[in-house]
């Protein structure tokens, strides 16, 4: 009698593990069931809310409540479908492209200048339409030096104390980011790349005193851009003193803080906050979150925040149980992206940071964004879902 037939994936799976590009698969960890569960809630959570906080805005603007959200519902159908695919590859094939994806990412940066298709929004030109379809360069660069730092990292963890072998690459990749960033005047997206090649080069065990260079060219460069603008000068410091700013710089956080106090503990309820309705400008990207503590209350903020919590926990748990290093650095490079972007969102919607112009991950309206997101959660669950045995 013959024996079974092997099925297309036994047999791909069979194959791929002689080649020794995919650790043997376990049963799944609670790092990536935790994951699994916070990516998932928080997608529907924001589908939810710029349902909410969109449908006036898209009304004003002479078209059905439902338009931002369904835009927002197809971004996320290609996000899984993104989500799926780098969640079935094996992390390592990423690596071995990743310079060439580095390289299309930041080339995708130049498209913004281009006369036509570059779209200014609140004084950065940071964005690209194309017959209708708005993206952000930047969200896609994100992945692209995420993914290629992993790789360099990884490889040469051995050499983190050689300086030209570890440090000066990653550094480069580092200032053409920001550098691309801050000419487009986007110096939220510029403070994230920092934040993310600081956290990369800190898990690679690359030398403290390289890392605190690091981040003091980036603050100096940042302090450069914003003293060259009134306008970001303005944006930055306004939450220093809010009671004399509210007027003018200061509005849209103030507004902000009063619709959070409006919600109290348990909410006003979905679709009855009054902050979307013109007193918070943006209240479905930049400041959903006050229209999340609005409508929800104390409570549905602290579930917010429990679930970026649970996230980080399991991102830091996947990537200390990776099969190697470069699965490490990329669940930890991903986990570090999601959660200090989150963590710079909501500080500048309540009043405790700058005002940045970084969306909510996951939850903002914004398809780049979502799309991008989305994409990295399946790495970092693929490498959640392969740890060494």
């Amino acid at each position: 009698m013959s024996a079974r037939r092997q099925t297309l994936a036994e047999r791909r799976r069979a194959a791929i593990s002689r080649n020794g590009e995919l650790a043997p698969l376990l049963p799944p960890t609670g790092a990536f069931m935790a994951a699994l569960a916070v990516v998932a809630a928080l997608v529907l959570v924001g589908l939810v809310m710029v349902l909410s906080a969109s449908s006036i805005v898209a009304i004003n603007n002479g078209g059905s409540p439902w338009n931002m959200f369904r835009r927002q519902l197809l971004w996320a159908a290609f996000g899984l479908l993104a989500g799926l695919a780098t969640y079935r590859m094996p992390y390592r094939v990423w690596g071995a492209v990743s310079l060439w994806f580095l390289g299309l990412t930041l080339g995708m940066m130049a498209l913004p200048f281009v006369p036509g298709v570059g779209v200014t929004v609140n004084g950065a030109r940071a964005w690209v339409e194309v017959s209708g379809v708005g993206f952000q360069p930047s969200e896609a660069l994100k992945v692209g030096v995420v993914v290629h730092l992993a790789s360099l990292l990884g490889r040469r963890q051995s050499e983190a104390h050689d300086p030209k072998r570890v440090f000066r690459p990653a550094a480069v990749v580092w200032g053409l980011a920001a550098c691309a960033c801050l000419a487009q005047r986007d110096v939220g997206a510029a403070i994230v790349f920092t934040c993310i090649v600081v956290a990369m080069m800190f898990m690679a065990g690359v030398p403290v005193r390289l890392v605190a260079g690091l981040v003091g060219a980036s603050l100096a460069g940042a302090a450069a851009v914003v003293a060259t603008s009134e306008r970001l000068q303005g944006r930055f410091f306004a939450f220093l003193n809010l009671e004399e700013s509210r007027a003018d710089q200061g509005y849209q956080v103030w507004q902000s803080i009063l619709s959070i106090s409006n919600g109290g503990i348990l909410g006003t309820g979905a679709g009855e906050g009054t902050s979307k309705w013109g007193y918070v400008p943006l209240a479905h990207s930049d400041f959903i979150f006050a229209v999340v503590a609005e409508e929800f209350g104390l409570i549905g903020s602290t579930i917010v925040l429990g679930g970026f919590l649970v996230l980080l926990g399991a991102g830091l748990r996947a990537s200390l149980r990776a099969a190697d290093v470069q699965g490490s650095l990329l669940a930890g490079g991903i986990t570090a992206w999601l959660c200090i972007q989150a963590a710079i969102n909501i500080g500048g919607v309540v009043g405790a940071l700058p005002v940045t112009g970084l969306t909510l991950p996951f939850i903002s309206y914004g398809g780049s964004s979502l799309f991008a997101v989305m994409t990295a959660s399946g790495l970092l669950l693929n490498v959640a879902r392969h740890p060494k045995p």
